[in-house]
């Protein structure tokens, strides 16, 4: 029956897996997934951790093929119309020590420069997606110039991943095609990233996620859209000019300086912890912005966000010591009065406990924000139910268009307290759309309610 399908749906069928070993079994099923197997334009093969430990055990590592050497006969055997290849080790792999290894093994260095000559050459022609996931033990104290080599290479490459290796720039060339890069816990010698960007002009996503070896990186890239940066170290300064960009994460410890000029950003999540200054340049049309900072930060970072009209939803999160948190002073008003016209708050635990504290001292008072808000999102900790029935009251008798609260209520909590509270918010206001969930630090959030 498999014989008689045509020859382009038997392509099809295989295309659809997803794992080149999967593939490779299909070969034993019958001639005609044989033959299509060799015409899947793409290869994906990961070492697993089984695989590893069977290659480091004395019983068993002299019956397993060298993992490069299987992926190098695999190209072999493919077509040269590969257009997508990933290779890398499994994420579990991560977890092994340099004290678990005893030799300077490089049978899983996969950004080695005399493996990858062997075989991306035959197939760069025809490549648009390129991932390569290191094994960090092997690569992290072997500088590898595999950048030079794929720039140089593949030149029509349109994606391109590298994860867990130390990367030169030495020889880096242009790639005019490029327009997703992912460097993902690399060592990197372009300590401003100025090969980078020249290299990659036409980038319209990127991902720099742990980049090490960076001390005042500039990203100015014409055409990016889409941009995460999560920095590992502690450099000088951070200057982003990118005029198209829509959505930024950008996650920072105590740098100096934050230079950011994007005059289309539309969604910002911004997590700092510390900075000396931050520069907000053309940056008008902010209208999603997700904030988790230091409270001792707070009032220094709505300096820059003050008056920020164009904001609808907010999201914030305080962090820092308990004493940092107890001592801060923030009020609901004084928040919504920073951002006059958001119709969607969420607050995390940090900030609930922070804003309800301040109601404690002083209440609240009427403001333009508080008559914008439809939407309430927050996690609290009930350590005082009269309190914090208090504040909610208050927040809903001042905020007229607030219709739809969702309140998720620590774990800890004694049951019968949050009972007790969600039974006076449903008949004190009975006008609200009431939602109840549960939350945790290190779980994903339960709702029990929706709607009511």
């Amino acid at each position: 029956m498999m014989e008689e399908l045509p020859e382009s749906l038997l392509v099809e069928i295989v295309s659809r897996l997803t794992d080149t070993t999967d593939v490779a079994r299909c070969r034993a099923v019958s001639k005609g997934l044989n033959a299509a197997s060799y015409e899947v334009r793409w290869l994906n093969l990961v070492c697993s951790m089984s695989r590893y430990l069977k290659s480091r055990s004395p019983e068993t590592k002299h019956h397993v093929t060298p993992f490069k050497t299987v992926f190098s006969h695999l190209v072999s055997r493919s077509t040269s119309t590969l257009d997508s290849v990933s290779l890398g080790v499994d994420r579990a792999l991560g977890g092994v020590s340099f004290d678990d290894v005893e030799d300077e093994s490089d049978d899983l260095y996969l950004t080695d420069m005399s493996f990858i000559r062997e075989w991306l050459p035959s197939i760069s022609h025809a490549l648009k997606s390129f991932s390569v996931s290191d094994f960090w033990v092997q690569s992290c104290w072997r500088r590898s110039e595999a950048l030079s080599l794929i720039s140089s290479t593949c030149h029509n490459l349109v994606k391109l991943v590298v994860r867990n290796a130390w990367l030169s720039v030495d020889g880096l060339c242009l790639m005019p095609t490029l327009r997703y890069l992912t460097l993902e816990f690399v060592r990197l010698d372009d300590e401003d990233l100025s090969r980078i960007n020249a290299c990659f002009p036409n980038l319209t996503q990127l991902s720099l996620i742990g980049v090490g070896g960076l001390k005042e990186p500039k990203i100015n890239f014409l055409h990016l859209t889409t941009f995460q940066w999560s920095v590992s170290n502690a450099p000088l300064s951070l200057i982003i000019c990118a005029p198209c960009l829509v959505d930024f994460d950008l996650r920072c410890i105590k740098p100096r300086l934050v230079v950011l000029e994007a005059p289309s950003l539309t969604n910002f999540n911004l997590s700092l912890e510390n900075t000396d200054e931050l520069r907000l340049k053309n940056c008008a049309n902010i209208q999603c912005l997700q904030l988790s900072v230091e409270c001792l930060s707070l009032c220094f970072l709505f300096s820059m966000f003050r008056h920020c009209g164009t904001v609808k939803r907010l999201t914030l999160d305080l962090v820092g010591r308990r004493e940092q948190v107890e001592a801060a002073e923030f009020g609901i008003d004084t928040l919504l009065d920073c951002f006059p016209n958001i119709t969607c708050l969420n607050l995390g635990p940090g900030a609930w406990h922070v804003m309800e504290n301040s109601f404690r001292r002083g209440g609240l008072k009427d403001g333009i924000g508080m008559k914008m808000i439809k939407q309430l999102i927050a996690h609290l900790v009930v350590h005082e139910v009269e309190v914090t029935l208090a504040f909610i009251s208050s927040v809903l008798d001042k905020s007229t268009q607030l219709s739809d609260v969702s309140l998720l209520i620590h774990r800890d909590v004694d049951s019968y307290v949050a009972g007790g509270l969600i039974s006076s918010c449903r008949s004190k206001f009975p006008r609200v759309r009431w939602r109840w969930g549960i939350w945790k630090e290190g779980i994903k959030d339960t709702w029990v309610s929706d709607g009511i």
